[in-house]
């Protein structure tokens, strides 16, 4: 019996939690600003997100066990987060298109005694040279709204990546192994 809440509106995260068996009690979206800081470096941001993430629903569930995450992809400096409309979709697969880049996930616990606890993964992902057709196509199945950078690994999107190295399921979204890590010693699974 799982006992702790999954901060996450992302339908993405649930499934990779519960496709390894594991069932939070309750899931809640965090409500927070997920606005860049001017001149934050994608590794930092990412972490800031998740433990606010975490806090602001830890605020209203004292002694619960909160586990939330975020995920950002970074090609240099840029922070390429979830595109507002198609064109600017357009602009960060044209972006990644025939390049590597950094794609980094922060997982962070709040656990019953209040204390926050987090850890960032980071994966490179090398995607093959894209066509306009491509590009468009992958715009037309509207995959790339809601998520980071993008584009969605788990998806259509996945005839794109010629190499990745580091943590699949932190791509999608969670890193199973630190998450599973994280609730195991904090007693909620």
């Amino acid at each position: 019996m799982s006992s702790f809440i999954l901060a996450s509106a992302s339908p993405r995260r649930l499934a990779l939690l519960e496709q390894v068996g594991i069932h939070p009690a309750e899931v809640i979206p965090a409500n927070i600003d997920e606005t860049p800081l001017t001149g934050e470096k994608p590794e930092v941001y990412v972490l800031r997100m998740a433990e606010e993430k975490a806090a602001a629903v830890a605020a209203n569930h004292n002694g619960k066990v909160v586990l939330a995450a975020d995920t950002t992809v970074a090609c240099g400096r840029r922070i390429l987060g979830q595109p507002e409309h198609a064109e600017e979709a357009r602009q960060f697969l044209t972006l990644l298109s025939g390049r590597r880049h950094r794609v980094y996930t922060a997982v962070a616990l709040v656990g019953a005694d209040g204390q926050c606890r987090s850890q960032r993964v980071m994966t490179q992902v090398a995607f093959r040279r894209l066509s306009d057709g491509d590009i468009q196509a992958y715009l037309d199945s509207g995959e790339w709204e809601g998520k980071a950078g993008g584009y969605g690994i788990q998806g259509y999107a996945a005839r794109f990546v010629r190499r990745i190295n580091g943590s699949y399921t932190s791509v999608v979204g969670l890193p199973l192994d630190e998450a599973w890590q994280m609730l195991k010693s904090a007693g909620a699974i």
